[in-house]
């Protein structure tokens, strides 16, 4: 069944379903109505000739400059051309799919003043694979993303640019070829198609479906190296966190419990210290404020997702128009700056637990850099470099984007969220963690190797997805295609996939 877009139940799943999977959507019968309703209002106005921002007037600095009804008529055209100012290359189709999935959710509320044909075409185009090729950077993440979302609208004008069953092609000529209408864009269309965060918005919402993800996979790591490690399990105890109180740190106790179950560990047949480390006895409380993290960039993200992005906003209800700053990227961007930086948090734990293992003095007995020919051997000594690297690459990206306001516009733009930084940075933190985490996996296999009690269900079951892409090192050999693998299979999801259906959800 296609996913209806109706102004309020858009989710990051189905976001990511319509975005990644080419999910169908439709508009909900009643928000069709609730824009032609709008609409009406509008034009209402325009014959009034009621001074509207961006509909009767110039833009920014030129909010005051009164147009007239010729110069109504062309206005639109010559926002988007001027607006469509990004530059490099283009923003995988995904995200673009997400954003034109926003905007359509943010019209569904017939409060955007668009003819009910542009809400349409988008639609058509997204069931009919017209992606238009937008580059990713020039947003400043406020008066909406203007310079992205103005590559979409230029296929309203059947201009721009665009993807279609895997051509890069003129955007009339896709358009044709999909067999879809071009509408043009008359009063208002064009700036009710792009003043909105939406493409940072869908950017962020991708991201956390894949931090999610990414993060139930640290604690299957983080339970492996425990494993390896012959860890003391009792800070891993539900009791221990519910008393402090943090959701976040007993869902994560939980989830390595579960990937632990059946660990000589837990029966008392190994002995352990008294004590572990911070980076082992920690993990649930690390973990776990990532997870609250996110859980609140989620909610920040789906509240956008949902809610009227816009300016200027008509109450068809009051006949009433407001002008405001509801373009505004920050509700997203700070959260995602913090979200971003809680994966560069987990990955420094990961890599700090590798180090565990490679270090004979701190691994309980096992062989130096995980290998049985010390000296003649390196073993992974080399991965610990690599997951290094990539490390202090995200703490440079972890520094907050939005704090880095540059006034534009001749200072009516004064401050600015700078959201799409934020989206962009953490694309690439995201991008590193896996490679991070793929080598914690690979070393704590190697590590596991060398052991010989009883593993816990969920440490075996990934132990053996692990061996189906990386062999046991028996001899040095050149680790970069191990690393590669690794990053791949952690991005796949194909580890967690098994793990849960071996232990149950690690949610």
């Amino acid at each position: 069944m296609a996913i209806v877009l109706d102004g309020k139940s858009l989710t990051i799943e189905k976001l990511v379903r319509i975005a990644r999977f080419n999910e169908k959507v439709e508009l909900a019968p009643e928000a069709l109505e609730r824009i032609k309703a709008c609409r009406a209002m509008l034009e209402k106005k325009i014959a009034a000739r009621e001074v509207m921002y961006g509909i009767n007037t110039g833009i920014g600095e030129f909010s005051e400059v009164v147009l007239s009804d010729e110069q109504v008529e062309q206005f639109q055209k010559y926002l988007i051309y001027n607006h469509a100012a990004g530059i490099g290359e283009p923003a995988p189709i995904e995200y673009v799919r997400a954003a034109m999935a926003g905007r359509i959710n943010v019209h569904a509320h017939g409060r955007s003043g668009v003819r009910p044909e542009i809400t349409l075409t988008l639609i058509e185009m997204l069931n009919k694979g017209v992606t238009p090729v937008v580059c990713q950077k020039g947003s400043v993440g406020a008066s909406g993303d203007l310079a992205p979302m103005s590559q979409i609208a230029l296929l309203l004008l059947g201009e721009g640019e665009a993807f279609y069953q895997g051509q890069r092609l003129p955007g009339k000529a896709a358009m044709e070829r999909a067999g879809i209408k071009i509408p043009g864009l008359k009063a208002r269309d064009g700036l009710a198609t792009i003043n909105g965060s939406n493409l940072l918005t869908a950017m962020s919402a991708l991201h956390l479906y894949d931090m999610d993800r990414w993060l139930r996979q640290a604690e299957i790591a983080a339970a492996m190296s425990l494993e390896a490690l012959l860890a003391n399990l009792k800070p891993y105890d539900e009791r221990l966190h519910k008393v402090r109180g943090f959701d976040g740190a007993v869902r994560s106790a939980r989830a390595i419990r579960q990937c632990l179950q059946g660990s000589d560990l837990y029966s008392g047949k190994i002995k352990q210290r008294v004590q572990d480390a911070y980076s082992m006895r920690s993990t649930p409380q690390v973990i776990g404020a990532a997870r609250d993290a996110i859980r609140y960039a989620r909610t920040q993200v789906e509240i956008e997702l949902n809610g009227v992005g816009d300016n200027p906003i008509f109450f068809v209800e009051d006949e009433l128009t407001l002008t405001g700053a509801n373009f505004q990227g920050t509700p997203v961007a700070l959260p995602m700056d913090m979200a971003g930086a809680a994966v560069t948090m987990v990955s420094v734990m990961s890599e700090r637990r590798m180090n565990r293992l490679n270090n004979p003095a701190l691994s309980a007995g096992l062989p130096p850099f995980l290998t049985k020919g010390a000296g003649m051997f390196s073993g992974l000594m080399l991965s610990q470099y690599t997951a290094d690297s990539l490390i202090v690459e995200q703490r440079i990206l972890s520094v907050p984007a939005a704090i880095q306001s540059i006034p534009a516009a001749a200072d009516q733009e004064d401050f600015v969220s700078m959201g799409m930084n934020t989206a962009i940075k953490n694309a690439q933190i995201l991008d590193n963690a896996y490679g991070i985490l793929g080598i914690e996996f690979m070393a704590a296999a190697q590590a596991l190797d060398f052991r010989q009690h009883q593993f816990g269900r969920g440490v075996q079951t990934a132990k053996k997805i692990i061996r189906k892409y990386v062999p046991y090192l028996d001899e040095d050999r050149p680790l970069y295609p191990d690393h590669t693998k690794m990053k791949a299979l952690v991005k796949s999801g194909e580890i967690l996939e098994a793990v849960e259906s071996e232990v149950g959800s690690l949610r």
